[in-house]
C-alpha cells in the first residue's frame, strides 16, 4: 500500500492551576496544526498524528463532554478504524487523565516510534532519533512558567536532541485555557519554513510581548512611569521585528517623555517596511523634532484622515490642549468633518469642558447621525453638562 508516511512529534498537556490544555507539534511536512490538534478548554485535548485521522479528536471531544474516560474516548474510533495500526493518538482529559497508543504498523518504520505518558501530559513520535522523547519529558517536568512556554521548551528540547530523522518543515502550539479570552488563547502555526521552531518560538514572544506592551501602556495612562518603562523594555525585546506594533510602542515611548526613542522607533519600522510611513501622520507632533518626517511624509500630503490621525494620538498621549488647537484648524478646513468635530469634543473631555464637548459632539452628530463613537459619546456628555450648570 503507498503511503505518504510523515515523521512527526507532539507533547499535549494539561495545566491543573491554570485550567489550560495545550499541544505542541512538529513534522517534516507543511502546516502541521491544520490536522493534529484538537482542544475544547474544560473538555481536554487530543493530538493525532502519523497517518493522521481527525475523527479521533472530534469523536474524543464529543465522547469527553457525554462523560467517556479518556481511555473510552479514544478506543471508541480505534476500535472502528481499520488503520489504527498506522495511527499515534495521545488525549487528555478535563482532570489531566492522559491515554496515549502507537500503532503497531509503525514498528516498521525507521526510527523510533512510541509515546511515553507522565503525569498530565503524553510525549509521542514516530521517525525519531533516539532521546528526542524523553528530551521531551524531562524538560516539560523541569521547566516552569506558562503552559505554552513549556509546550514549546519541550518540542525544542526534543529537535535539540535528535528530532526527526528525515528533517523539519512545520510546527504548530495551540493552548486553551477555561478563563481565558479569546486573545489570551495561543493558536500559533508555522506552516512553511526551514527554521520551524525558532520562528514558532518568536511567534510566542510576539504574543506574550503584545500582552506585556498592553500592560506597560495602562501603566504610562495611570501615572504609573515606573513600572510602564520596565513593562516596555521586556515588550520591545519581545516584539522586535514586528513592525505591526512598533506603532504602539512608538505612543509608549511619548507617554514616557522619550521623544528620542519615539523617534528611533519610527525610523527602525520605516527601514524594514517603507509603507510604514502611512502611520507617520499619527506622530505629527513629532514633525518639528526631526526632519525625517517632512522629508518622508510632508505636511502637503496629508489627507483630512491623516489630520484625524494626528488628533487622535494626541488625545491618546493626553495632551488635549494641542488636540484642540489643531482641531479647531482642522474644522476650519473641514467644517462638515463628523468624526473631526467627535475628537475635539473628546479633547474638550479631557479638560473637564463638558459644555464644550457637548457642543463639538452635538456638531459630529449634526453633520453625521450615524457616527457611532459620537453618538456613544453623547450619553456620557450631556449628565456632566446638566451637573455643571445645575451646581452653578
Amino acid at each position: 500500500m503507498n503511503r505518504n508516511i510523515n515523521a512527526t512529534f507532539s507533547i499535549t498537556a494539561f495545566d491543573p492551576v491554570a485550567r489550560e490544555w495545550g499541544i505542541a507539534v512538529a513534522t517534516n511536512n507543511v502546516y502541521v496544526g491544520n490536522s493534529t490538534c484538537y482542544i475544547e478548554a474544560g473538555t481536554g485535548a487530543f493530538s493525532v498524528i502519523a497517518e493522521t485521522e481527525p475523527t479521533y479528536g472530534i469523536n474524543g471531544l464529543r465522547l469527553l463532554q457525554q462523560g467517556s474516560s479518556i481511555e473510552q474516548a479514544i478506543r471508541y474510533t480505534k476500535e472502528k478504524d481499520s488503520l489504527a495500526d498506522y495511527r499515534q493518538v495521545a488525549g487528555i482529559d478535563s482532570a489531566g487523565n492522559v491515554y496515549a497508543f502507537t500503532g503497531s504498523s509503525l514498528r516498521y518504520w525507521k526510527g523510533v516510534n512510541t509515546h511515553h505518558a507522565g503525569k498530565n501530559y503524553v510525549v509521542m513520535g514516530n521517525q525519531l532519533a533516539q532521546g528526542t522523547l524523553t528530551a521531551m519529558a524531562t524538560t516539560f517536568e523541569n521547566t516552569s512558567g506558562t503552559l505554552a512556554t513549556r509546550l514549546l521548551t519541550a518540542l525544542m528540547a526534543g529537535e535539540a536532541a535528535g528530532g526527526q530523522i528525515t528533517g523539519k518543515q512545520s510546527a504548530a502550539l495551540l493552548v486553551k485555557g477555561s478563563g481565558n479570552e479569546w486573545y489570551n488563547q495561543i493558536d500559533l502555526r508555522v506552516d512553511h519554513s526551514a527554521t520551524p521552531f525558532t520562528d514558532l518560538e518568536r511567534l510566542l514572544q510576539y504574543h506574550y510581548g503584545r500582552i506585556t506592551l498592553n500592560q506597560a501602556l495602562y501603566a504610562l495612562q495611570h501615572q504609573q512611569p515606573q513600572r510602564g518603562k520596565t513593562l516596555l523594555q521586556t515588550a520591545e525585546k519581545q516584539t522586535k521585528g514586528w513592525y505591526g506594533i512598533y506603532s504602539r510602542i512608538t505612543k509608549a515611548y511619548l507617554l514616557l517623555n522619550d521623544t528620542l526613542q519615539a523617534i528611533r522607533t519610527i525610523k527602525a519600522a520605516v527601514k524594514a517596511e517603507p509603507r510604514w510611513t502611512e502611520n507617520l501622520p499619527a506622530f505629527y507632533c513629532l514633525y518639528p523634532k526631526d526632519s525625517f518626517f517632512a522629508a518622508t511624509y510632508p505636511e502637503s500630503s496629508f489627507t483630512l484622515t491623516d489630520w484625524n490621525s494626528a488628533i487622535s494620538m494626541l488625545n491618546n498621549l493626553q495632551q488635549p490642549e494641542p488636540a484642540i488647537r489643531l482641531a479647531q484648524e482642522i474644522t476650519s478646513r473641514y467644517p462638515h468633518s463628523s468624526h473631526t468635530w467627535y475628537l475635539l469634543a473628546c479633547s474638550w473631555q479631557q479638560l473637564h469642558q463638558p459644555e464644550k464637548a457637548q457642543a463639538a459632539n452635538t456638531r459630529a452628530l449634526r453633520e453625521d447621525p450615524e457616527n457611532a463613537d459620537a453618538r456613544r459619546l453623547q450619553p456620557a456628555l450631556t449628565p456632566l453638562y446638566k451637573k455643571k450648570f445645575t451646581n452653578n
